[in-house]
């Protein structure tokens, strides 16, 4: 782990982050402006929403293939970091449109990358993910396992991350890949949530059922080789998520010549039935709940072993728990709702 002597001595360099105005880059800014870090968001807001960037904070509105942009953008902010959060992430959409996420995911990346080298950026932070272990043993997963996506999402998201570890080998690019699980939950001050249309994350969907946005969940598969047969999955509150994030970004500040790749998640899962139970705990309701078959891309189980993580950048969860997720989650649902009446 990185003294706390050595971090305290960490220049806060300027961050440009991709995706900023979604759901995990919102977060990640507002991590790293609480720290007292530069912050810039570029967001071709397809997905994200202008609202999502706090105030004080310098937005592009852009594509991160616009190398034109990407070069002003390096040039006035004196970018020295990158966390690229920017690209598709629905699984089954991979499944039906693969061409859309090799192009977003994999070469937008590559040309973002490209940039970066030429501006001579040194430091570069990319959201991956634990498809890109494919269908493991239930078991908890560590970065050495093998990787063998079986979905296009994972896939696009591996290729990119072997682009990575090339560049970083042939420049002076060091580079952390973390690879999420299942990100859930909102901004305990209810800054920032999940927000976008047709969410398809589980908890996400959940509480539009309890705020009566939707008129049920669906549990997509029951035959899974798991206790209950429904699938398992290591659920990670967004918060802790940024703050992995930001540490992240100290631990390559600090040694210049290491590149990381680390799990993010809490090491240990949840069938879908089990965070059902708990969102009627927590919001004193009883869901209605739809079988329907298994989604195309989906795996029965993914939990990681976040050890590495923790002992790199001494990262601690301090959301770890499924009812105040949930708790979370549903706050923000409520205040979506009320600014959504008020516009």
């Amino acid at each position: 782990m990185l003294a706390a002597r050595a971090m305290s001595q960490i220049e806060k360099v300027p961050v440009l982050v991709t995706g900023g105005a979604g759901y995990i880059g919102s977060h990640a800014v507002l991590a790293l402006t609480d720290a007292g870090w530069p912050v810039a968001v570029l967001d071709d807001l397809s997905t994200g929403f202008r609202w999502a960037v706090p105030e004080g904070v310098t937005f592009y509105e852009g594509d991160i293939a616009d190398t034109k942009l990407l070069a002003r953008i390096f040039a006035q902010q004196g970018t020295q970091a990158i966390m690229h959060f920017a690209g598709s992430i629905v699984v089954p959409e991979s499944v039906a449109n693969p061409l859309k996420y090799y192009d977003n995911n994999t070469s937008k990346s590559r040309t973002l990358i490209a940039a970066a080298v030429e501006a001579g950026v040194p430091h570069f932070l990319f959201s991956s993910t634990a498809t890109v272990y494919g269908e493991p043993e239930i078991k908890p997963l560590t970065e050495d396992d093998p990787l063998s996506p079986v979905n296009p999402y994972g896939m696009s998201k591996l290729m990119t991350e072997r682009i990575l570890a090339d560049v970083s080998r042939a420049h002076a690019l060091n580079h952390c890949v973390l690879r999420y699980f299942n990100v859930c939950g909102a901004d305990p001050q209810a800054r920032s949530g999940q927000s976008t249309a047709g969410a398809t994350h589980l908890i996400k969907v959940a509480v539009e059922a309890v705020t009566g946005k939707r008129d049920h969940v669906s549990v997509f598969g029951d035959d899974y080789p798991t206790p209950d047969g429904t699938g398992i999955r290591d659920y990670i509150h967004v918060s802790d998520l940024a703050a992995a994030h930001v540490l992240a970004l100290e631990a390559l500040i600090a040694e210049p010549e290491r590149s990381l790749t680390m799990n993010v998640g809490y090491g240990r899962g949840f069938s879908v039935l089990e965070v059902l139970d708990a969102v009627d705990r927590a919001t004193g309701t009883a869901v209605k709940r739809v079988q329907e078959p298994r989604r195309a891309g989906d795996v029965p189980s993914l939990i990681s072993d976040p050890s590495r993580v923790r002992a790199v950048t001494g990262w601690a969860p301090r959301h770890d728990d499924l009812e105040a997720i949930v708790t979370h989650a549903l706050a923000w649902e409520r205040r979506l709702a009320e600014m959504r009446r008020n516009t």
